[in-house]
């Protein structure tokens, strides 16, 4: 098994209430010590409500955030303070407002050579051509590169941010929540079109997403996250037929089916960021908590095969 992204014990913490003098009045933990495994070729989804820690974990991945602990490591290299340019050579950022992600002050043109300017030093005839390459991956019409941000859909705008991110050559792709500004009809365009790319280019995903259906269909494997750490990982069928815990059962029961009233299903919200709580954030909200979930955080450990939970008391068939 070759590995495209490893993390060991990656974490990320942030001051509140900093002084001039002294250390800041508290820490929000908003990534816990984690550690995740991405194999070549896969597309692992990573899924949770809005909170978990999703995109402050995708930022580090790509060198926009520092992490206060951990390592990162892409095809066995540890990059996690590694200059911006080897980050950028390998993992590349689709981010989830297509529009707002891309300067407005500059053409499509401009946007896209600049990470074959400086990641590559493309210039000349060399340069045109590779932007052709590019527009051309994504099924835009060269008559776009002479326009502005503004003057495109939300579905051509991600194209254009989906064809920036591969104007580096990378190996991995972060996409955070690439469809949800979409309409219903573009996001079956775009994730059609992520999927040709990945195996035309040999791409590696991280799909980040809240909608666990679309997650569901492009994943080959899920982790899930609670309140900055991984509680769940497995086969993506696994993972959502036969969950094991309680939170991962939460949310696909959560979802919305046709035929099956809303509302209830949450059952109460995220712990206090600055006041957490002791043993198994989840066990205020889990119907199956114990005081051993109360005083001890339970460790991510092997359940049946693949499938992994961080639970006292993992589900059972």
């Amino acid at each position: 098994m070759t590995l495209a992204l490893k993390t060991i014990d990656l974490a990320k913490s942030f001051d509140i209430g900093k002084r001039l003098i002294g250390p800041p009045r508290a820490q929000v933990h908003a990534v816990h010590p984690t550690s995740l495994e991405v194999r070549q070729g896969e597309t692992l989804g990573i899924v949770g409500e809005s909170g978990c820690g999703k995109s402050t974990l995708a930022r580090m991945l790509v060198g926009l955030l520092p992490p206060t602990a951990g390592t990162i490591e892409i095809e066995g290299r540890a990059l996690d303070r590694a200059h911006p340019a080897a980050f950028g050579r390998l993992i590349q950022y689709v981010f989830q407002d297509p529009v707002s992600s891309l300067n407005p002050r500059k053409t499509i043109r401009q946007i896209i050579e600049v990470p074959l300017r400086r990641l590559h030093g493309l210039k000349g005839r060399a340069l045109a051509a590779r932007i052709a390459e590019l527009f051309d991956a994504v099924n835009l019409r060269p008559e776009f590169l002479d326009r502005y941000p503004h003057e495109f859909s939300g579905g051509q705008a991600q194209r254009i941010g989906i064809a920036r991110a591969l104007a580096a050559r990378p190996r991995i792709l972060i996409l955070d929540e690439p469809v949800s500004a979409l309409d219903v009809s573009v996001q079956a365009q775009v994730l059609n079109l992520l999927a040709e790319l990945k195996a035309e280019f040999n791409l590696t995903y991280l799909f980040i997403s809240h909608d666990l259906a679309v997650v569901e269909a492009v994943s080959d494997r899920i982790a899930v996250l609670y309140f900055g750490s991984v509680v769940e990982t497995g086969p993506a069928e696994a993972v959502f037929t036969t969950p094991r815990h309680p939170y991962t059962h939460l949310l696909a029961s959560s979802a919305p089916v046709v035929g099956r009233p809303l509302g209830g299903a949450q059952g109460g919200e995220l712990p206090d960021p600055l006041n957490p709580p002791p043993g198994c954030a989840f066990a205020g909200r889990c119907p199956c908590a114990t005081d051993l979930c109360r005083r001890e955080i339970p460790a991510l450990r092997s359940i049946e095969g693949e499938q992994f939970a961080a639970c006292h008391h993992p589900i059972s068939d």
